[in-house]
């Protein structure tokens, strides 16, 4: 095939995934908010279950559950009655994938959750079938077509069912108020963790601050300047800031020539700086230095007094950029 034709078989499939999601989306009903509200209301795990590739998208539904604060854990049918059914909780409630509803280990696999009292959510393409008909809520996943040319391997359908799980790991996570405090407390070694977590305070620098009082001199600005990491904070006698001279600031100040020494920081100053507060996120703080292309920026109390500088590079060395 010419690289044109691989092109468009790839604009196809994704083409057709793309319709899929849409039809999914605008037949997603009442059934769809008793299956959040019976996850939601269960005091047991969701226990999550599939064969072949509708196996694979479990263990991925079942992972995304967990890690937004609904405790999941995938089950094999087959494993299952070989003694893993030790694992299943009559408080918990089942999901039970099959694009078509008829998979006979997945239906053995229903019986004896039915058996232990275990409510029961199917997703499938067929909610005509028997597993639809048998589970206590049924979500339709139905595709009208699957993107293989043949209409045989699982695409569309695999597809249309993660997606289907997202929304529903989604929902619950907004039924039960999950924040995200507690996205970063479930996920404390990663790079989110850590973005979700930091708060400026404990990065920012607290001793021997870069700071002029308001009748000092661009004479006293440029020690201060070359010696702290290209920042002086101008406070007044209550340790407000009143404004913040840069690196830039100075160049500019320079490019307009003459005797730079004698004059006063507060004719070059900026007067109204971008200001952290504490208690705010680092990451939020890192977002908006590089939106406006700072490179350090004052932190204040809740009573706007000056307590610390942070500096882009002590954000970076955190990793929350």
């Amino acid at each position: 095939m010419k690289d044109q034709e691989l092109i468009a078989q790839g604009r196809r499939v994704l083409r057709l995934e793309r319709e899929a999601i849409e039809a999914l989306e605008s037949r997603l009903g009442d059934e769809f908010a008793r299956a959040v509200r019976l996850v939601a209301d269960s005091s047991g795990r969701v226990i999550v279950a599939g064969v072949g590739k509708s196996g694979l998208v479990g263990r991925k539904i079942a992972a995304t559950l967990t890690s937004t604060g609904t405790p999941a854990i995938f089950l094999h049918p087959v494993d299952s009655v070989h003694g893993d059914l030790g694992i299943v909780g009559a408080n918990d409630v089942a999901l039970l994938l099959s694009k078509s509803g008829e998979s006979d280990e997945l239906l053995g696999l229903l019986a004896h959750l039915k058996s232990f009292g275990v409510r029961t959510i199917a997703i499938t393409g067929d909610l005509g079938s028997a597993l639809a008909r048998n589970c206590d809520v049924a979500l339709d996943a139905g595709v009208r077509e699957e993107a293989c040319p043949h209409d045989l391997a699982p695409t569309t359908s695999t597809t249309a069912a993660v997606a289907l799980g997202d929304a529903l790991a989604v929902a619950l996570l907004q039924q039960k108020g999950f924040r995200r405090e507690d996205f970063a407390r479930l996920h404390p070694g990663g790079a989110l963790g850590r973005k979700l977590v930091i708060r400026v305070e404990e990065i920012m620098l607290r001793q021997d601050l870069p700071v002029l009082a308001e009748s000092a001199t661009m004479r006293d600005a440029i020690v201060m300047i070359a010696e702290r990491r290209g920042i002086a904070v101008v406070l007044d006698g209550d340790r407000h800031v009143h404004g913040v001279l840069t690196a830039g600031d100075l160049s500019r100040l320079v490019e307009r020539g003459g005797d730079i020494f004698p004059v006063p920081v507060r004719s070059v100053m900026t007067t109204k700086p971008k200001i952290a507060t504490q208690g705010e996120l680092a990451s939020a703080v890192a977002y908006r230095m590089e939106q406006h292309g700072i490179m350090a920026v004052p932190v204040v109390d809740d009573d706007q007094r000056l307590v610390g500088v942070v500096h882009l590079h002590d954000l970076m060395r955190a990793r929350v950029v």
